[in-house]
């Protein structure tokens, strides 16, 4: 049973992999014994450090700066890794942005931004990355999706248009790339404990009350939480699995919540 979720010696692309919940998919994958690639656009330094905190926790891990909205640079890294690294196994289209702006004041350039990284790098990245998938008949692609992708909430309009469109990407790779034997899945966070998230995550913030009480876990989600449905949806547990989206949100999804009133 163990060798279903075996992952040791692959090799695991995540985009967007030096902080947040990109690192801690990249740390679980690590752990489990894939060699990890970094990914960032930020700055050569960011990805240095997040290779060097993964290394120090025994995990074989390099990494590459480039933009997941610059087909040629995607393309270039893509053959560079292959030929420095290996033929990648695991691609993990984790990199996104949001800009939390009303609708109504939201500038085109800013709306166009989100939807170029947080939808069409995803297609840009997996468009290159699925050809050595198909040449060599096997492979995994996992698109971070996100609640959004099933619901809308102010602010972020474009956000939520994104995601909503990388839900039904993952559907149509899934639909072309099958037969191939290329498992295309999503994965849907709720709301994680991040250092983002951490100056709202005290007792009274009235957005921390709300998740809490939103949630029928009653609680945050802890990154390291995502790791499991990343090591499924990347290992041959999941060879039958295609076009779906796994939340990991604590039950959001799953109910209507509750009145005011109730315990």
């Amino acid at each position: 049973m163990t060798n279903l979720f075996d992952i040791k010696g692959k090799v695991a692309l995540i985009t967007g992999s030096t902080h947040g919940l990109g690192m801690a998919m990249a740390k679980g994958l690590g752990q489990a014994g894939a060699t990890i690639v970094v990914n960032g656009n930020s700055s050569q330094e960011k990805i240095d450090n997040a290779v060097k905190e993964l290394q120090s926790e025994g995990i074989n891990a390099v990494g590459y700066k480039f933009n997941v909205t610059e087909e040629q640079e995607v393309k270039d890294a893509v053959a560079k890794i292959q030929a420095e690294v290996g033929p990648i196994d695991i691609l993990i289209n984790n990199a996104g942005i949001i800009k939390r702006i009303p609708l109504l004041d939201m500038e085109v350039s800013d709306f166009r931004e989100v939807v170029d990284i947080d939808l069409v790098s995803p297609f840009i990245v997996s468009k290159h990355v699925a050809k050595g998938m198909i040449e060599r008949r096997q492979g995994k692609i996992i698109n971070i999706c996100s609640m959004m992708s099933e619901l809308g909430r102010n602010t972020v309009s474009a956000y939520a248009a994104a995601k909503g469109g990388l839900k039904m990407l993952t559907k149509n790779m899934a639909t072309e790339w099958a037969k191939y034997n290329v498992q295309i899945n999503g994965i849907g966070p709720g709301y994680f404990a991040t250092e983002q998230t951490k100056p709202i995550r005290v007792d009274g913030h009235p957005f921390n009350d709300f998740i809490i009480s939103r949630t029928p876990a009653a609680k945050w989600g802890d990154p390291s939480d995502l790791a499991g449905a990343a090591i499924f949806l990347s290992s041959k547990a999941s060879d039958f699995v295609n076009g779906h989206i796994l939340y990991v949100d604590g039950g959001i999804l799953a109910t209507i919540g509750k009145p005011s009133n109730e315990e």
